[in-house]
């Protein structure tokens, strides 16, 4: 027996689960910062470890069995694989996760440093705090699957991106409650476009919906790997603006490949999360 999810349903969904993560990514640096301070990176590195031990022991404990899934052959891999990475419009949704989550990434890492130097001398405890803006990002990947249903994923994907640009931009400014205020819009922009993007992107698949997903995190986390460690780059030869100017660049660059979407896609996120993605790639 298999079951059909509204794909209105399924953007919510997508948008509730993103929200945990950033539940999860808070959590962990607001563990790893005091106690890196105090007692060293090691030890802050072997918390967040049993923490996620802990998680994982409780999620295979509590997790319900999966209803309405079909393993499929294991043969059948490849060809699915290659089907989605055929696809522009799947490229175009990966090339999201890629751009925006190497942004956000590069974001994070060297904005603390920007904030410990002068003229703000913030002390890392303090600084580490910063990740309460990931709560913004909370409230926004939950708000952004709920509006997919009102007005389709891309208007939501391309204005969560501008959200995103503003925020970097703001940062630019030399009061630190500005740093601070653009960081919150920044982080709010990235996580509803990656809410947005992550769901469609299952949506869109066909009968290769895992594969899909799969390949959709990779290209998130090279991103976050990738433009990550090049931001660092950018820190070393110009500081902040030259690390704002980049994330802004990227961003752009991922709202003029999400304008290539087709609009007409729009329209199918009321119709049965499985038969979406069946129209033209």
């Amino acid at each position: 027996l298999t079951e059909e999810i509204e794909a209105g349903h399924a953007a919510r969904a997508a948008g509730t689960y993103v929200a945990g993560t950033t539940i999860g990514g808070l959590a962990g640096r607001l563990v790893t910062g005091p106690i890196a301070e105090f007692a060293g990176w090691r030890v802050g590195v072997l918390v967040v470890a049993v923490l996620c031990g802990l998680s994982a022991f409780a999620f295979v404990k509590l997790a319900p069995p999966a209803r309405g899934f079909t393993p499929t052959r294991s043969r059948n891999l490849g060809r699915r694989l290659a089907e989605n990475l055929r696809s522009p419009r799947q490229l175009v949704l990966y090339s999201q996760g890629f751009l925006l989550m190497g942004g956000f990434v590069a974001m994070y890492n060297f904005l603390g440093f920007r904030l410990m130097a002068a003229p703000f001398n913030l002390p890392q405890t303090v600084v580490s705090l910063v990740f309460l803006a990931y709560l913004s990002g909370t409230w926004a990947s939950a708000r952004a699957g709920a509006e997919a249903t009102r007005f389709g994923r891309k208007p939501v994907l391309l204005g969560s991106i501008a959200t995103m640009i503003a925020g970097v931009a703001i940062t630019l400014a030399g009061n630190v409650f500005a740093v601070l205020i653009g960081l919150l819009i920044a982080t709010a922009g990235f996580f509803g476009a990656h809410a947005i993007a992550s769901g469609w992107v299952g949506a869109d698949a066909g009968d290769g919906k895992a594969q899909a997903s799969s390949l959709y995190n990779l290209f998130y986390y090279a991103g976050s790997s990738a433009i990550g460690w090049a931001g660092g780059l950018a820190f070393d030869h110009a500081g902040w603006p030259a690390v704002a100017g980049t994330v802004i660049g990227l961003a752009v660059v991922a709202g003029v490949l999400a304008c290539t979407l087709n609009p007409s896609y729009q329209s199918s996120i009321s119709r049965p999360y499985s038969s979406c993605g069946r129209g033209p790639k």
